[in-house]
């Protein structure tokens, strides 16, 4: 309980492929009749953070002093997500608008018949396939050489859209504790302090399947010494995550949730950044990895990109102990 109390002392700068998340949701009336594909009726459309917006998102909704940096475009979908993070008190002068190129945006659209559950359709993604400007990318890194001494830790939230470029990898380097969340290329990020991949991306990595106790720990090794970093954490969904030390030493941490998962969407992020409180905070990496494992079993829960409090993780925790 008492490293939850301390989430809201920590000051923590987020560098990320900054996402906007749609969720446009309705019922189902009919088949079109001009190609078969459904007909909704429109009932809601929800805008929250995603991808690296989605980890700033989840520290501030912790209690955590949170400064963001990235790119947006100068579009509808940019403003309103700037928004979104002003209003969650979350410092943006790090966050730079980019002429060339659309804010990365994901829209779901879900629908449901009269007494279904919600489900999703179908996903529409826009963003660029192009790399930041060259002034951009030094904009960038020159905000983080910035911040480096006014914050606790240092996320790396990439989604492979750009904005981690190696001049942006090597400022957010700098500082001695950088948490890495990357889906590609995580070679690039040189000795940071430690890695976050789940299953799909730590196999994308090494370059195999890892489907027993073998090649699992033969993958945290690769991991380590394709890194250099001091610690690799492995999130493989139901089984829980496998934590792995330079010294040889694996930790495996069941699920605390296997029954209740009704989505994951951005369970990733909300790991990654009770982790890094955990870390800031004073906690060991078994104990920090612990409190990603209690957060992530919280949003799964929730249909959608969501967050959780640091009220809700003492609550749980005190429900786990009391099992």
């Amino acid at each position: 309980m008492f490293l939850i109390d301390c989430f809201s002392r920590t000051r923590v700068l987020v560098v990320g492929d900054l996402t906007l998340d749609e969720f446009l949701t309705g019922q189902v009336e009919r088949i079109s009749r001009e190609a078969p594909v459904l007909i909704l009726r429109h009932e809601s459309t929800k805008q929250v953070p995603g991808g690296g917006a989605n980890a700033v998102y989840n520290l501030a909704k912790l209690g955590a002093t949170v400064k963001a940096g990235g790119l947006l475009g100068k579009d509808e979908q940019g403003r309103s997500l700037h928004e979104l993070l002003v209003v969650a008190g979350i410092d943006t002068q790090g966050v730079f608008f980019d002429p060339h190129r659309p804010t990365v945006t994901k829209t779901r659209i879900s629908g449901h018949s009269r007494q279904s559950v919600t489900q999703q359709i179908v996903r529409v993604d826009r963003k660029s396939e192009q790399l930041p400007d060259t002034d951009l990318q030094q904009q960038l890194a020159a905000y983080i050489y910035s911040q480096i001494d006014s914050v606790d830790a240092v996320v790396c939230s990439d989604y492979g859209d750009g904005v981690l470029t190696q001049p942006v990898i090597n400022a957010a380097l700098a500082h001695p504790r950088t948490i890495v969340d990357s889906q590609t290329q995580l070679a690039q990020y040189q000795k940071a302090t430690i890695f976050t991949p789940n299953l799909p991306e730590a196999e994308l990595a090494v370059g195999y399947q890892i489907d027993d106790a073998t090649t699992l720990a033969q993958a945290g090794k690769d991991l380590l010494a394709l890194t250099q970093a001091t610690h690799v954490l492995i999130t493989r969904g139901e089984q829980g995550m496998s934590l792995f030390r330079r010294d040889g030493v694996v930790t495996h941490i069941p699920a605390f949730n296997r029954t209740e998962v009704f989505d994951v969407t951005g369970a990733g992020d909300t790991v990654v950044a009770a982790l890094t409180l955990g870390l800031a905070s004073g906690a060991s990496f078994w104990e920090a990895a612990i409190l990603g494992n209690l957060a992530a079993s919280i949003v799964v829960r929730q249909f959608g990109t969501t967050t959780t409090t640091a009220l809700e993780m003492k609550t749980a925790l005190q429900a786990l102990l009391e099992e």
